[in-house]
């Protein structure tokens, strides 16, 4: 009966990942531990949030950095266990939850208000 008991609870509660809450529009940093041959390291990825799409264990996040003037974005499932860290840097003041238009927007029009707390 423990043996059971066990099994279930390995399967219903998996070892977690406890990040910060962030929301479209915030700025933020992700630590993703990235392997090339033999060695591993980490890969800081700094960028906004666009988008926060699905629901429970699925939930994935995209976040959108400019790299020497080209937009570039990159999307990171929530529950990957390549992700080491996830920082809030900024909180930002925005009013939707998926910021498509900020693809088409350069320079200054594409940055986003922080919000003060």
């Amino acid at each position: 009966m423990n043996l059971i008991k066990v099994a279930e609870q390995a399967f219903i509660n998996p070892k977690e990942q406890e990040f910060p809450k962030f929301k479209s529009g915030d700025t933020i940093t992700v630590a993703y531990r990235i392997k090339e041959g033999n060695k591993e390291r980490v890969q800081q990825y700094r960028g906004v949030v666009i988008k926060i799409a699905g629901h429970c264990d699925q939930k994935r996040f995209t976040v959108r950095k400019m790299s020497e003037n080209i937009g570039v974005e990159r999307i990171f499932p929530m529950n990957s266990p390549f992700i080491d860290s996830i920082t809030l840097n900024k909180v930002g003041k925005v009013r939707r939850a998926k910021l498509y238009y900020l693809r088409s927007l350069t320079g200054k029009k594409a940055r986003i208000k922080e919000k003060r707390v």
